[in-house]
């Protein structure tokens, strides 16, 4: 028994297949499995998490038809050929001692293309294709093709299949009131309308026999409308175990459902009560998931008896090496995902290969290598934020001698006003994961050290990360006492008064607006209030009225263009940050011309018409200007040193990786 973490590491017996422990790494679409081509990376995307010590590995869905595509020429896993070539992944993580699943998904009405199918005529949301409603027969044969999908990751060398049966995919389309209005064999009951996937397991078990492990996704809160009752998702839960499931992985919320379910704003381990719930109820292993990005949480829960197993997937793009550091007692080595979205799913669903804000190695493994430097090279980094940090860690992780010069005393630069903001918290994870390395490595890291020309004439190599600062706007009246930057506020160096005004609505205004309205103190309990989250076995798909919020100050947020505030926020998080700018009441207003700022508060143009905003205090939020000082000729320029530009610790992060790998 591992001292550290005993539950997470203890092995699990799934018919004839034991995993090595209890961390799942849960299924996500990366972009590397629509193409053969690709396949050699995903075998090496896979290879690393294997070695990294994980459990299980779920890939990406593959779907059992051309017609359950997610998008054109998607995955899919239908022909012979098809799982020959997967050995070459399969085989790959068998090698690192590892077992993999494969994911069997079928789009239903959610598929980007006018083939779309789905269990009624009923449009998704998120989608601009109307699907066609299945026939009775049509049904009939999709059930089976599952089935033959499971057979075939059975030749392609798969441990164990996992049926999506959550997410408001097609079983889930036909178990939900919401997308379900067949009056055939297949719709109008709850018992109707669970045949189908019944029948998809039913008949997998007839085709791969009794042993072979059967990962059943459930949907446990389907948080739309007209969704699933709790007794209802306990009745197939136990139909499901009837009919041969070995183990239900859990998901939570449908993808146009109108809550957040994991990014950076819903509390950690938020839905684990729910997944407790089912566990209770049924006899077979129960993995738990959403937001938990921790091995201390994952031993947490495991030791609670609330789950089986720890279902971890962003967490593990991240960092690979989750397991293992957890095993060595190295925890506070793991590099933690911050639930951004905006490597991973905000580049899935523009169609780009997925990554980590955090990890730019992350499906980049065969492209992006850190390799050891054959060498010795003394270099010098500028500036200890996000994009200093990276160049510094990963220079230094190729074996070049590394001193950081930081003017501050902390690490951090605009991660530590980030992580300020509520529901972004885990990015202190981030600076923790960074001042460990640092450390790990035998970085020299000369703090409250502003570089000067005879510091860095000393080294071979020099790298630009000084940073920004907050842009300030031609405005008259700027310097009045009133007049506040973001960084003032986030750090702490002055506390607002009741009435403010913020300039600026880009994502930088938006979190600004997020903190001041924050009420201090709020728990997980009134988040899920605040979202309208309810007692399922009360409220149909978990669903319930939404509690108003109290907000901490009354806040108007105001931009120059007169587009919609928010609109270039993430694609798949930022819907989320706009609603709580209206729970909290934010007035917003666009298309302003900033006239001044006096005693009697904002004064602006909108319309043509003079608008004076009555507040205690004006928050600049208006952009960004990089730090240059010490650019110069042959020197490297990273972050925003380079490119001023809101919210991109991304490009500061994965341009500070590459160049440490290229020097």
């Amino acid at each position: 028994m591992n001292q550290h973490f005993p539950h997470l590491l203890e092995p699990l017996e799934l018919g004839p297949l034991t995993l090595r422990n209890r961390l799942v790494m849960g299924s996500m679409h990366t972009g590397l499995e629509d193409s053969v081509r690709h396949l050699p990376e995903l075998a090496a995307f896979f290879r690393e998490r294997a070695r990294g010590g994980v459990g299980l590995i779920v890939t990406g869905g593959y779907a059992p038809t051309k017609r359950g595509w997610l998008k054109p020429l998607a995955s899919e896993m239908t022909t012979r050929l098809q799982a020959m070539r997967h050995r070459e992944v399969t085989g790959a993580v068998h090698e690192e001692g590892g077992a993999v699943a494969l994911q069997v998904l079928h789009a239903g009405r959610y598929a980007y293309h006018p083939l779309s199918v789905g269990a009624s005529r009923r449009k998704s949301p998120i989608t601009p294709f109307r699907p066609s409603a299945l026939s009775t027969s049509g049904v009939d044969k999709t059930a089976t093709s599952f089935a033959r999908s499971v057979a075939l990751a059975v030749k392609a060398g798969y441990d164990a299949v996992e049926v999506m049966g959550s997410e408001g995919y097609l079983i889930n389309q036909f178990l939900a009131r919401r997308t379900n209005d067949r009056t055939d064999r297949w719709g109008g009951s709850a018992e109707n309308r669970m045949r189908f996937p019944l029948e998809v397991v039913r008949r997998t078990r007839e085709l791969v026999g009794g042993d072979f492990p059967v990962m059943y996704r459930i949907s446990l809160l389907d948080l739309v409308e007209d969704g699933q009752t709790w007794e209802e998702t306990v009745a197939l839960a136990h139909a499901l175990e009837q009919a041969g499931v070995t183990v239900f992985n859990t998901g939570i919320g449908w993808h146009e459902a109108r809550v957040p379910t994991i990014i950076t704003q819903v509390p950690r381990g938020a839905w684990v009560e729910a997944t407790a719930r089912l566990k209770a109820a049924v006899g077979v292993p129960v993995c738990a998931s959403n937001r938990i990005n921790s091995p201390e949480m994952a031993e947490q829960i495991l030791a609670a008896g609330q789950a089986d197993l720890v279902s971890m997937a962003r967490p593990l793009l991240a960092d690979p090496e989750i397991l293992n550091k957890a095993a060595a007692g190295r925890a506070d080595e793991v590099n933690t995902c911050i639930a951004c979205n905006q490597a991973c799913l905000d580049h899935t669903f523009r169609n780009k290969r997925a990554s980590c804000l955090v990890n730019p190695r992350a499906c980049h493994e065969t492209t992006l290598v850190l390799a050891p430097t054959r060498r010795r090279t003394t270099l010098a980094v500028v500036g200890a934020g996000p994009a200093g940090l990276a160049t510094a860690v990963s220079a230094a992780e190729r074996g070049i001698a590394v001193t950081l010069f930081e003017r501050d005393t902390e690490v951090g630069g605009q991660f530590r006003l980030a992580m300020a903001v509520p529901g972004k918290e885990d990015f202190a994870e981030t600076l923790r994961y960074y001042r460990r390395r640092l450390e790990v490595l035998g970085v020299e890291v000369e703090l409250g050290h502003e570089a000067t020309e005879a510091d860095l004439a000393a080294f071979d190599e020099v790298v630009v990360a000084t940073g920004v600062m907050p842009r300030i706007p031609e405005l008259d009246g700027v310097d009045h006492p009133k007049v506040l930057t973001y960084a003032q506020v986030l750090s702490g160096e002055v506390v607002p008064g009741r009435r403010v005004a913020v300039v600026g609505a880009g994502g930088i205004g938006v979190d600004v607006s997020h903190w001041l309205t924050h009420e201090d103190g709020a728990t997980t309990e009134d988040w899920m209030a605040w979202w309208g989250v309810g007692d399922p076995s009360l409220h149909p798909g978990g669903l319930t009225e939404r509690k108003p919020r109290s907000p901490a100050r009354e806040v108007t947020l105001v931009q120059r263009k007169t587009s919609r505030i928010g609109k270039d926020l993430g694609k798949t998080s930022g819907w989320a940050h706009r609603e709580v700018l209206k729970q909290a009441g934010v007035q917003q207003v666009t298309g302003a011309t900033y006239v001044r700022v006096d005693d009697a508060g904002l004064h602006l143009l909108v319309d043509g018409e003079p608008v004076l905003l009555e507040v205690d205090h004006v928050v600049l939020c208006a952009g960004q200007e990089s730090v240059r000082d010490l650019v110069a000729p042959g020197r490297h320029v990273v972050g925003g040193a380079d490119v001023a530009a809101e919210l991109d610790a991304k490009r500061a992060i994965d341009q500070g990786t590459r160049l440490a790998a290229a020097l």
